[in-house]
């Protein structure tokens, strides 16, 4: 069982990277709030956009993909439209083959988060699917953000 984050003790600068999200109007649900769908498109988005942007990850065309086994989410604020939010990430485990990620989701301004989360990556030979190594510039950029 994995550990759960108290969103009590969960602030901005537990997190080394942050990328700004804006909410969309489809994302809004009948209640008037993000649907909790979102939550995860928003911890996917986080996520994959840092492995591209600083691991050079190329979802379309690399021999080796970080495939999801595992994610978690747990929602203590409302978000709404529109806002832009501040996705947060940190490695918190980095194998051989897999990591695992936290996420923090923050409302403009707030120090605590209005969801908290986790995502499990295991990397696998495309098309085989048999986990092998993280890339090395995949594994340098979690690194960076490994706490």
């Amino acid at each position: 069982m994995s550990e759960v984050l108290d969103p009590k003790l969960e602030v901005r600068e537990n997190y080394r990277h942050t990328l700004r999200i804006p909410t969309r109007l489809s994302d809004i649900d009948v209640y008037q709030h993000v649907n909790n769908v979102q939550y995860y498109a928003y911890f996917d988005t986080l996520v994959n956009d840092y492995m591209i942007r600083f691991g050079g990850l190329d979802m379309a065309r690399d021999p080796v993909i970080g495939l999801l086994v595992e994610s978690g989410c747990r929602f203590h604020k409302s978000l709404n439209y529109p806002e832009t939010i501040d996705a947060c990430l940190r490695t918190v485990k980095l194998g051989n083959s897999s990591a695992r990620h936290e996420i923090a989701l923050f409302r403009d301004g707030d120090r605590h988060p209005a969801a908290t989360g986790h995502f499990v990556h295991v990397f696998v030979e495309r098309g085989v699917q048999r986990p092998v190594p993280i890339p090395p510039k995949i594994r340098a950029c979690l690194e960076k953000i490994l706490v």
